[in-house]
């Protein structure tokens, strides 16, 4: 069973450290532990290293650990929707290595699988290979990505149960499944907690067994990084 909180700052009191290593699941603004990532504020520790698709945007989701100076170095994609990061990045007032979306994600899923590192063909030729193994399979030549293990995961979920069996809303769920396997630690805010076996074993997602901690998410606005519409085309004539 994971352990139940009343609060996020509750669930990490404990378990966060100065120089710690944060795997945090979302992709910008969606599917973000916007709760966790507040706590983590809240808490003051520093030289954060952040694993995480990218930094969200200026004010909101991991931008706020940005603006308060608690991170010190960055494992992410992109970066192309929050204006601090990119005047950080320039200024070299945090470390950040980037690294392609597809094998972002494999290092995640294969820090939890136990694999400590993997070859793919991705960024060779790049400033992405510099420093890293090169070897030849089949006449190609592949880099030597290292998979990642958090001390602590952050995730958010749209069901759980009390057990710590997770399930994740469409494509709000984006990285934290994988998120979700690779921290030493798991917390998990989910916008709704439901008794055991309320979840369809074949509805699960994340097993509980990668689970250790979990807090019911307040409800808040789900903001919306970029907000495209067009004029809504009048009807056809019958």
């Amino acid at each position: 069973m994971a352990e139940r909180y009343g609060t996020a700052a509750e669930a990490l009191q404990d378990v966060l450290a100065d120089g710690m290593t944060l795997a945090v699941g979302g992709f910008g603004l969606c599917g973000i532990p916007a709760d966790l990532i507040d706590a983590v504020r809240d808490s003051g520790v520093r030289d954060l290293t952040i694993a995480s698709n990218n930094m969200g945007v200026d004010g909101e989701g991991l931008g706020r650990l940005l603006e308060s100076g608690q991170v010190r170095r960055i494992m992410a994609s992109y970066v192309g929707e929050n204006q601090r990061f990119a005047e950080m990045y320039l200024a070299d007032e945090v470390e950040v290595e980037f690294t392609p979306q597809g094998t972002l994600a494999e290092r995640l899923r294969a820090g939890g699988a136990g694999i400590p590192g993997f070859f793919t063909r991705t960024g060779v030729g790049t400033r992405v290979a510099e420093g890293k193994q090169h070897q030849e399979f089949d006449g190609e030549t592949f880099i030597l990505e290292r998979g990642i293990v958090a001390d602590v995961s952050l995730v958010h979920a749209r069901t759980a149960d009390a057990g710590g069996n997770l399930v994740y809303n469409l494509t709000a769920g984006n990285l934290n499944p994988l998120v979700a396997t690779c921290g030493r630690v798991t917390v998990v805010e989910a916008e709704e907690i439901v008794e055991p076996g309320e979840i369809r074993p074949d509805a699960v997602m994340t097993p509980s067994v990668f689970v250790q901690r979990l807090v019911q998410a307040t409800d808040r606005e789900k903001l919306i990084e970029k907000r495209t519409t067009r004029p809504r085309p009048e009807p056809a004539d019958a």
